[in-house]
């Protein structure tokens, strides 16, 4: 096997699965129970939360738990609108975002809030000027992601909080993707909120943490129930899960320059050997170490990610979010449809070998050269 889709998700390494185990099956108690395992619990818990927070660069208390990116991304900006509610009803985000957060806004355009929506240019960037040229007085929320999940390309976001401290309009990040594939910490970053998932560093999936900033004064919940996650975050707490991000990260910090470098060089071997087949383009500014996205013109990527599957070379067309339908990311950055059409992404995780990307390099130009374009 060879798998190519470490920005869909990841393998979880034995370490991290023993860890979940463990606290499945033996430290298995509620951390809201009274009694000595449930303190017990409650104390894993949050040396589990100062991991992560270490991690990110933020204080235990900022860091709240949540299911995922999704429900972070959500929760961050509900709470954004309800802090700023009296600033106004509007709200700048990116046309390239991930569908979490995209779909959140078609939701509040039902209820009345305008949103605009900044289109990249071709190499799917957007300039901290163009964020800050469309804030208005009536702004009361900025949405931009830090690495984008296609692309792999990273967005300024410290510049464009930067400009925002001194205002009312907050600041909501999706950094799941960056979360320490690429060099930031929430106090660097300056973000108000900053959404996370474990499943993509090789933690669990149904897992993750929302970073709450001393700007985002006493979030509104998204949720309503019990009194966890400090009365903000209700519902039994996933200790097992949640053990699972802590060890996958406590994993990754250990060998963290070591995994960033290696990442570097499997994008940049990647791009190399790609570009020696013919008519082959790469899609975007790849920042990250960790995501390359190319295109064969006119062979429609579902199909070559179909034909590689049957090879046992794993990668995707673009995110694994959308299922078969053509990219909001390389519709937005107006690439040529036949370019758009035929694009795959790699990604790339601490395990991947030189002969994984040689496998994908050989497949896909089999596939260029045996195939007539079918556009």
């Amino acid at each position: 096997m060879h798998y190519l889709d470490y920005a869909a998700t990841t393998p979880v390494p034995w370490a991290v699965a023993e860890t979940m185990l463990q606290v499945l099956t033996e430290d298995f108690g509620n951390p809201s129970s009274q009694y000595d395992l449930g303190r017990a619990a409650q104390k894993r818990l949050e040396a589990d939360r100062a991991a992560v927070a270490a991690a990110l660069g933020c204080d235990a208390g900022q860091l709240f738990f949540t299911s995922g990116g999704t429900e972070g991304d959500n929760w961050a900006i509900r709470a954004a609108l309800w802090q700023n509610r009296r600033v106004g009803k509007h709200i700048v985000t990116t046309a390239v975002e991930h569908s979490a957060v995209l779909e959140t806004m078609k939701a509040l355009e039902g209820e009345g809030y305008a949103v605009t929506y900044l289109r990249p240019d071709g190499e799917n960037r957007i300039t901290a000027q163009a964020v800050l040229a469309a804030v208005r007085e009536d702004t009361a929320l900025v949405s931009m992601m830090l690495v984008n999940n296609e692309t792999g390309t990273r967005y300024p976001v410290e510049e464009v909080a930067a400009a925002l401290r001194g205002g009312d309009a907050l600041l909501h990040t999706d950094a799941v993707q960056a979360f320490l594939k690429v060099p930031f910490t929430a106090r660097g970053l300056g973000a108000d909120f900053i959404a996370l998932s474990a499943h993509k560093l090789g933690g669990p999936k149904g897992c993750g943490a929302l970073y709450i900033g001393g700007r985002a004064k006493n979030p509104r919940p998204l949720l309503f129930g019990g009194g966890q996650e400090r009365r903000a975050r209700p519902g039994t707490e996933a200790t097992a899960q949640i053990a699972g991000f802590a060890a996958a990260v406590s994993l990754w910090r250990e060998k963290l320059e070591e995994n960033r470098a290696h990442l570097a060089a499997c994008r940049d071997y990647a791009r190399e050997r790609l570009l020696e087949i013919p008519g082959l383009q790469v899609v975007g500014a790849p920042d990250a170490p960790h995501i390359l996205s190319v295109s064969l013109p006119g062979y429609p990527s579902q199909n070559i990610v179909t034909d590689l599957s049957g090879q046992g070379i794993f990668l995707s067309a673009g995110s694994a979010c959308h299922k078969g339908k053509l990219s909001h990311v390389l519709t937005a950055m107006g690439l040529p449809k036949k370019t758009a059409a035929g694009t795959v992404r790699l990604s790339f995780g601490p395990d991947t070998s030189s002969s994984d990307i040689d496998a994908a390099v050989q497949a896909l130009a089999k596939h260029q050269a045996s195939r007539f374009p079918m556009l």
